[in-house]
């Protein structure tokens, strides 16, 4: 019995038409997307939240021994724009270590949520330092960091929104706290909290 010569399904000519190819480039780039879109942010850096802590611990230390109001919010002022650039720094080389790009979609979302409302705290803060309730500020501050960081965390590791959370019922109860106490709230919060978390995000979730 004489054998028949196997023909391919698709001809040779038609697998490398420029079409095909186009159209499959065009798959893998929406498969791509659709991937990162889906994925979580996990650039947040666990040991830049450490640093940014002990950060706080100090300007805590240094706001107690002002004299004056103006130069305590100065120092809470300063430590926030110390944390800023930290915590940017860390990103960045955690995303690098990583292979990923700190402008995909799950860190656009993130960035996003998280910003709205710090930016509704920096508004506040001018307010009510203008009106003269400064007493006001920590729990405000606390209250609204962790508001940021549960929304943006939706879009990140679990982890994240329940430090979120825990920033939040802080930031509550300090609002009806003894205003002697506004430093020592802000070392629990941004110091202590902020501490433990990020030991926790750079054990697990890899630096």
């Amino acid at each position: 019995m004489a054998m028949r010569s196997v023909s391919p399904l698709i001809p040779p000519e038609r697998t490398r038409s420029p079409e095909l190819q186009a159209r499959a480039f065009e798959n893998l780039g929406y498969i791509r997307r659709t991937m990162e879109e889906a994925g979580s942010f996990t650039a947040i850096s666990g040991w830049a939240q450490v640093a940014i802590g002990f950060t706080a611990l100090g300007a805590a230390w240094l706001a107690h021994h002002q004299p004056t109001r103006s130069a305590w919010l100065a120092v809470w002022v300063g430590a926030l724009a110390l944390s800023i650039v930290i915590a940017t720094i860390g990103m960045v080389r955690k995303s690098r270590a990583a292979g990923a790009s700190v402008f995909a979609g799950p860190a656009r979302r993130f960035a996003m949520s998280f910003l709205l409302p710090l930016g509704a705290g920096g508004l506040l803060t001018i307010a009510l330092d203008r009106a003269g309730l400064h007493q006001v500020l920590p729990g405000t501050w606390l209250l609204l960091f962790g508001t940021a960081v549960a929304c943006g965390g939706a879009f990140s590791v679990r982890i994240v929104p329940v430090m979120g959370i825990c920033f939040m019922a802080l930031g509550a109860a300090a609002l009806f706290m003894d205003p002697a106490w506004g430093d020592a709230i802000l070392a629990l919060g941004f110091g202590a909290l902020l501490i433990g978390f990020g030991v926790t995000i750079a054990r697990r979730y890899g630096g």
